[in-house]
């Protein structure tokens, strides 16, 4: 009789403390496999490259003779500055075009935003190897400049192979990067603070030096280094137009490919890394001393109409929209001549690939593949990994752990994860103390499971930025609300979590997919005979002399990347749609 009424009365008060015991044990278990999994993507292969750096050919421990190696030996060590000095140039070219670009389209009533934003992310969707192959269409002995449109005009050599072409292509791959960082800066903006300054009678260019460039200084800095570590450690357009003027990129690619010098290739890698990780810090350090520029009493800027400022921005991004629509149109109109420039009849020759080396539409679809697979699993780990960092209470080493190693990726070039992965996935098992530890993940190597892999690695850093962003926004109420009635935080995530933060979701999953259909830096190292890719036959072909049909492949990568991030504004465009009707109830 006494014991119902007891259970009625204890059971409903000891069930949520149940539930919450055992929620918190499995979010400590899912951060615990984040972390892991964090571990084995970028700690364990880094290490690996960092041993094989210290390590002879032999495997045997040499300490830093490799390092004086290579500083000893003059070829190996000027391609380091030559890596500083075109990148150093790149960022002074990229920064300044990038700024007054996204000045114009956040601060002055630019007609056509849309047109002018989208036209400045086309760079995005293409492999670099393409700004390459479009210098030699361009600038090369029968590019349509170099020759002055074949006789037509006067021709300009500007001495393509080298540094000149490695930076004109380095700008063009940098310069939607600067303006992306640099018009969210510009975006946070107090009208305020110009209101005081005109008042007090400052004229245009003081505004300008005193208030406006002060207020981006943040982001002109991480517009800056963004630039550099892009620069210094693409590979694509260096390959094609660097000649014989070496960088770090092509240094590790030959050492490990042309002289299968493993553990040269590692030091290289390691030098490569090292500004690059300085950089990020340099980064983060600067983040972290950035005070708030705008606040909950801040009124946005309008921008100014009618005036000869905004002729000016107009005249400006007309010109840099025209020469995008040069250089990017250049090799669509090679891809589709005949023979250059002998027979500029025009037809889909080229799109047939036949016997090119590199596999045609199968390595098409391998990148296709790659790509989705890349895409439905970097955003559900990611996206995943970034809900525990942030909903978990407690834990906070294993939090911390998992926050560092999410981010560290970030300041990984994409050759130094390519082989870095050759050294931890290819060994079958490590000797230590006398005992043979076998290697769990051996069997993922030469599969599309490490292609996969590499580029969640690549670019998972970007995507939790984003999603712990959208999950900062979420109010925290909905977890505190489930919480108190007893809700398990898995069914909050799937039914509140998951649906407000579709639109995030959908932008890292097109991330994802767009980055991982156009690199080549980490998957050249990584990519089988069985499974063909389109940016390493594009490759491929540039290096048998198949320009036109490596131009044509970079245009249909360029054609599936547009097509996935039209289908992906319309999903978004539907969802925000969705969302404003749900918050409205």
């Amino acid at each position: 009789m006494n014991t119902t009424p007891s259970t009625a009365v204890h059971g409903p008060a000891a069930g949520p403390l149940e539930i919450l015991f055992t929620e918190q044990r499995l979010r400590a278990l899912l951060l615990g496999l984040g972390v892991l999994w964090l571990l084995c993507a970028v700690g364990l292969p880094l290490a690996q490259i960092l041993a094989k750096s210290l390590q002879d050919a032999a495997g045997m421990w040499i300490g830093l003779a490799n390092f004086r190696a290579f500083f000893a030996q003059p070829a190996l060590s000027r391609s380091l500055w030559h890596s500083l000095f075109v990148s150093g140039v790149t960022t002074a070219l990229a920064v300044p075009l990038g700024f007054a670009y996204a000045y114009a389209l956040t601060r002055t009533a630019l007609p056509a935003k849309g047109f002018f934003r989208g036209l400045a992310m086309a760079p995005l969707f293409a492999p670099t190897l393409l700004f390459g192959i479009n210098l030699i269409y361009l600038f090369g002995r029968k590019g349509l400049v170099t020759t002055g449109l074949f006789g037509l005009l006067p021709g300009l050599d500007i001495g393509l192979y080298g540094p000149v072409g490695i930076i004109i292509a380095e700008t063009v791959y940098t310069f939607p990067q600067a303006v992306l960082i640099l018009a969210v800066a510009l975006s946070a903006t107090d009208a305020r603070l110009y209101e005081a300054a005109r008042s007090m009678g400052a004229s245009r260019l003081r505004i300008f030096r005193t208030v406006t460039l002060p207020g981006a200084r943040h982001g002109l800095f991480s517009a800056a280094i963004a630039c550099f570590i892009l620069a210094f450690t693409d590979f694509g357009a260096p390959k094609v137009v660097g000649g014989q003027y070496n960088v770090l990129a092509t240094d590790i690619y030959k050492q490990v490919v042309g002289q299968q010098h493993f553990a040269m290739g590692a030091t290289v890698s390691v030098v490569l890394l090292l500004p690059t990780v300085a950089a990020f810090l340099l980064d983060r350090l600067l983040q972290h001393r950035q005070a708030a520029l705008v606040t909950s009493r801040a009124v946005p800027l309008a921008p100014e109409e009618g005036t000869w400022v905004n002729r000016l921005y107009l005249t400006y991004c007309g010109g840099i929209a025209l020469c995008l629509v040069l250089y990017l149109g250049t090799g669509l109109f090679a891809a589709l001549v005949r023979v250059w420039p002998y027979n500029l009849t025009l037809s889909l020759t080229h799109f047939r690939f036949g016997d090119m080396g590199g596999g045609g539409y199968p390595a098409l679809w391998g990148s296709a593949r790659m790509a989705f697979y890349s895409a439905i699993l970097g955003t559900a780990v990611t996206f995943v990994t970034a809900y525990c960092i942030e909903k978990t209470r407690g834990l906070t080493w294993l939090r911390q752990s998992a926050a560092l190693l999410s981010l560290l990726p970030l300041a990984l070039p994409g050759l130094v994860i390519g082989l870095a992965y050759i050294f931890f996935f290819n060994a079958p098992g490590w000797t230590l103390a006398g005992m043979t530890i076998p290697n769990p993940l051996h069997f993922l190597y030469a599969t599309m499971g490490i292609l996969v892999l590499s580029n969640i690695t690549h670019f998972s850093s970007v995507a939790t930025l984003t999603a712990t962003t959208a999950l900062r926004q979420l109010d925290a109420e909905y977890e505190a609300v489930s919480e108190s009635m007893g809700v398990p935080f898995y069914r909050t995530f799937w039914r509140v979590t998951v649906p407000v933060c579709l639109p995030a979701i959908v932008e890292i999953a097109q991330f994802f997919f767009v980055n991982s259909m156009a690199t080549i830096s980490a998957v050249i190292f990584l990519y089988s005979a069985d499974i063909p890719l389109a940016s390493v036959a594009v490759a491929n072909m540039d290096d048998a002399g198949d320009t036109a049909p490596a131009a044509a492949m970079s245009i249909l990568i360029v054609l599936v990347n547009i097509g996935v991030r039209a289908l992906s504004a319309l999903v978004l465009a539907r969802l925000v749609r969705r969302h404003q009707r749900w918050r409205q109830r």
